[in-house]
């Protein structure tokens, strides 16, 4: 029992260390951008990535952002026989781990990557909603950072209608799925800010360019 205990207490301490990897000041140093904290928006995610080492480096540093949220999930199902509560709490510390890593004095991304990874092994029907909506908000209005919130925000009602056929999702998925929506939306005040001042740069893939 000592011994299980101890294997379930680690998957928090694990998953915030697996989520707190910054891929994307790595990748940006590898595609020759050096510091991106000092470039563009300022932000370790892919769209700033993309800005300003390219879309190749934005794409892999989403892929692996996903996987980090993913991965932690994954891992905590297997070290807890499939308990959506320590699934739940593992991705809500990857999540964490990423928005605020140890590594980079606690300033880290934004979080979208890292919890359509979460999700996408919680529940893919909810994760392929949000997905749509992402898609459509920012094909619309070509605002990255909109489409995200709105894809955030969604994210807990999705749930919670998506999770089983006729069955609601445990309290822990639902207000945990509430809790990584909330940290989101807060990681985007600047952006939402910006976009009420209609200062918000929009995203294209054709060539590299600073954000605000």
């Amino acid at each position: 029992m000592a011994e299980l205990n101890a294997t379930l207490i680690s998957i928090p301490v694990a998953a915030y260390l697996l989520g707190s990897i910054p891929f994307g000041l790595l990748l940006g140093k590898l595609f020759g951008a050096a510091d991106i904290r000092k470039a563009g928006s300022g932000n370790i995610g892919a769209t700033n990535v993309a800005r300003v080492a390219g879309p190749l480096a934005g794409v892999l540093t989403l892929l692996l952002d996903a996987a980090k949220g993913a991965l932690a999930v994954v891992l905590a199902a297997r070290l807890s026989e499939q308990s959506s509560t320590w699934m739940m709490i593992a991705g809500l510390s990857a999540l964490l781990g990423h928005c605020f890593p140890i590594w980079l004095g606690f300033h880290g991304g934004k979080g979208v990557a890292t919890a359509a990874g979460i999700f996408l092994v919680l529940c893919p029907p909810a994760f392929l909603g949000a997905a749509i909506l992402f898609v459509l908000v920012v094909a619309y209005w070509r605002f990255v950072s909109l489409g995200s919130i709105a894809a955030a925000a969604s994210m807990p009602l999705l749930i919670y209608f998506l999770w089983a056929p006729h069955h609601a999702p445990p309290y822990a998925v639902t207000f945990g799925s509430l809790a990584a929506a909330l940290l989101i939306v807060y990681k985007h005040d600047a952006n939402i800010q910006r976009l009420v001042q209609g200062d918000e740069a929009k995203f294209s893939f054709n060539k590299k360019q600073d954000a605000p």
